[in-house]
């Protein structure tokens, strides 16, 4: 019945927040933004009605959650970077049909998934910030997933992926984005010396490995990728635990996934982390 139209590794940092402001780093980060706004472009002609977004922001301790409130609405401070993202209105629709179908589907797959709607949940900054750019004038139905999971194996959260798509496509009556809200490597900055690194990535060793990693999308080697992927999100701090990455190639095959990635904005450091927005095709 349903489509997966469009799936995609973002960037959400929120140095693109402060790119938007005047001063001294007015437009630094417009490749990111530029990336977020043709992403948008695609899915619209593709006719997407939902982004389903695997946020590496929303902090789990027990079990896989889904915010599908019916609406979000608010005015957002990051209580982790307060001086970078502050008083940022949002609102946009939700979609607690798709959020229940999504659930039920992992659930009866054997990876225990709730659906929150009648609900006081809020928005992360996962989602939050490519929303700003996405869907500015509230086009799509939002749908967020926790994905900075602390107890949680990668093979459930690939698993997860895998059985959010089929339930898409065999029980959901539209069109819809998977879309994976994390870095690479993610060693953020030392106290202190933040500004030396808005940026850089923190160390050689970390950006060399995610140049590696990209080289591997690009090539299609998701065989050696999804092997790996556990003593890279180890190794090089990866975000979340990097359970969104793991989501999203679980939606698209995992191990035996066969497209190549598209990169439309190009690596790039921010406060020592490595970030990228990538297509990756369905």
């Amino acid at each position: 019945m349903g489509k997966v139209a469009l799936a995609a590794k973002i960037t959400h940092v929120p140095s693109m927040y402060i790119s938007e402001q005047d001063g001294p780093h007015k437009g630094c980060r417009q490749p990111a933004i530029d990336g977020h706004i043709e992403i948008s472009r695609r899915c619209r002609a593709l006719g997407v009605d939902t982004l389903v977004v695997f946020d590496t922001h929303w902090l789990v301790n027990s079990g896989y959650h889904i915010n599908s409130a019916p609406h979000f609405e608010g005015i957002y401070t990051s209580n982790e970077l307060p001086h970078f993202i502050k008083n940022m209105p949002y609102a946009y629709p939700g979609n607690p049909a798709l959020g229940k179908l999504l659930a039920d589907a992992c659930t009866a797959d054997g990876v225990r998934v709730r659906a929150h709607d009648a609900t006081s949940l809020e928005l992360e900054y996962g989602t939050l910030v490519p929303m700003r750019y996405m869907n500015e004038d509230k086009h799509f139905k939002v749908v967020s997933v926790a994905a900075l999971c602390t107890v949680h194996s990668l093979q459930d959260s690939a698993k997860l992926g895998a059985s959010m798509r089929r339930a898409v496509e065999e029980s959901y009556d539209g069109t819809v984005a998977f879309l994976a809200s994390g870095s690479l490597s993610h060693r953020f900055a030392q106290n202190g010396v933040a500004e030396d690194y808005l940026f850089k990535v923190w160390s050689p060793f970390l950006e060399t490995m995610d140049h590696a990693v990209i080289d591997m999308w690009q090539r299609g080697d998701w065989k050696t990728f999804c092997t790996m992927l556990p003593e890279y999100a180890d190794k090089c701090h990866g975000e979340g635990n990097m359970h969104d990455t793991a989501m999203l190639l679980g939606a698209l095959g995992w191990d035996e996934y066969q497209g190549k990635a598209e990169i439309l904005t190009p690596y790039f450091g921010s406060s020592g982390t490595g970030q990228i927005n990538a297509v990756f095709p369905v």
